[in-house]
């Protein structure tokens, strides 16, 4: 029996934990991922900076969170989470107030180093840490549900919020007054309902495994290049697909419609997959998923022309939009145990995020190249490549000794 049901939290306790996660990331990824969209045109044209350099500063962010997600998920296994993620709070209310004062390109990009290292600290990857280190095995996998649900209507609410108050007030006023919301929601939320330590096991446990023993198995290399194959491949059909849409045909306003079809699809997708676990495990659930994806998105230049073909294939492609923020913990735990599981899942994020943050450039490479058709279709193989990954680990099952 894992150790950690032990002393698990229940009832209210875990309730309670579970609802504070998905508000403070649901607010995390607002402001600190979604609110740079809404921000974007005002914000350069003021610095007097290009899109592709104030982008930079986003793909720094995400590059700098990737790069300290293992030592972040080791903090979390020895300290747990509490400090980690109150501490994150601060410093991502911080950095973003500190973005609205910036007046070069040097300064921007000093502030969005913070605004990564904060979100290495309180966005999904350690609030998943958490709920894992302290909830009982039958429980987690609809806590990490719930969080991710809720999580996944940041976008709908402060994409429009941010672009509301940038409107009214200007993007300046407008981070601020997403810094105080940040600071007010998330400081408190993570101080008083996170636990402070990882539950300990009992002392009639036998001694925990070293993380670094995934490194030994062969497995975790076929889920790494999967994860990282499959996130590179979703960040060039998130920057590029609007722009591909309106190649074929679709006018500016109907191609950003469709495209977020992926957004909503995507929380359905989740609620699939985790139906779905009850009758199958889930590499060969998300394997399927993937497969289908690359199936679809193979599709869209055949079809896409047409109304009806684009959002067949759109609603298809999202239903594997979010999978992965279901997949990860639930494949890592299934095969690896709860032992260590903030930095197992540190060394599986690191090249996942590298690759969320590089795959859009390399897809503008490739584009500018030989056309948005063959980087569509470089998309497909890569979706069904990590879902032949996925699905190979099933047979590849790590050593008892390890």
């Amino acid at each position: 029996m894992d150790s950690t049901a032990v002393t698990a939290p229940v009832g209210e306790r875990l309730r309670l934990l579970v609802a504070a996660l998905a508000i403070t990331t649901t607010v995390g990824y607002g402001v600190l991922s979604y609110a740079f969209s809404a921000l974007l045109g005002p914000m350069s044209r003021e610095l007097g900076v290009s899109t592709t350099t104030a982008v930079g500063a986003s793909t720094t962010a995400v590059l700098v969170s990737g790069l300290i997600s293992i030592p972040v998920g080791r903090r979390l296994d020895v300290r747990g989470g509490r400090g980690l993620m109150t501490t994150g709070s601060i410093l991502a209310a911080l950095a973003v107030l500190g973005w609205s004062q910036v007046q070069n390109t040097f300064q921007l990009y000093a502030v969005f180093v913070a605004i990564g290292v904060a979100s290495a600290m309180v966005l999904y990857p350690p609030a998943m840490a958490v709920v894992v280190a302290v909830a009982a095995p039958a429980r987690r996998t609809n806590s990490i549900l719930t969080i991710t649900l809720v999580g996944g209507l940041a976008s709908s609410i402060f994409i429009p919020l941010t672009g509301y108050l940038a409107q009214t007030f200007g993007w300046r006023t407008a981070l601020a007054v997403l810094a105080g919301i940040l600071a007010l929601i998330t400081i408190p939320l993570h101080l008083f309902a996170v636990p402070r330590q990882t539950p300990k096991p009992p002392t009639s446990a036998r001694p925990a495994k070293s993380p670094a023993r995934v490194l030994r198995d062969p497995g975790f290399w076929l889920l790494a290049g999967a994860f990282v194959v499959h996130s590179a491949a979703l960040a060039v059909i998130a920057v590029h697909l609007v722009l591909y849409l309106v190649t074929l045909g679709h006018p500016p306003a109907r191609a950003a419609s469709l495209a977020g079809l992926l957004g909503l699809l995507s929380v359905t997708g989740r609620l699939v997959t985790s139906v779905s676990v009850r009758w199958l495990p889930m590499a060969t659930i998300t394997s399927l998923i993937l497969f289908v994806q690359g199936i679809a998105i193979a599709l869209l230049p055949v079809v896409g022309r047409h109304v009806a073909g684009a959002v067949g294939c759109l609603v298809l492609f999202g239903l594997g939009f979010g999978v992965s923020s279901i997949a990860t913990p639930a494949i890592l735990l299934d095969r690896y145990g709860a032992t260590g599981f903030g930095t197992i899942a540190g060394m599986l994020g690191t090249p996942t995020t590298i690759a969320k943050a590089t795959g859009p450039l390399a897809g503008a490479g490739l584009a500018e190249a030989f056309g948005y058709r063959p980087l569509v279709l470089a998309v497909a193989v890569a979706c069904v490549v990590a879902a032949a990954g996925l699905a190979l680990t099933r047979r590849v099952r790590p050593r008892a000794t390890m």
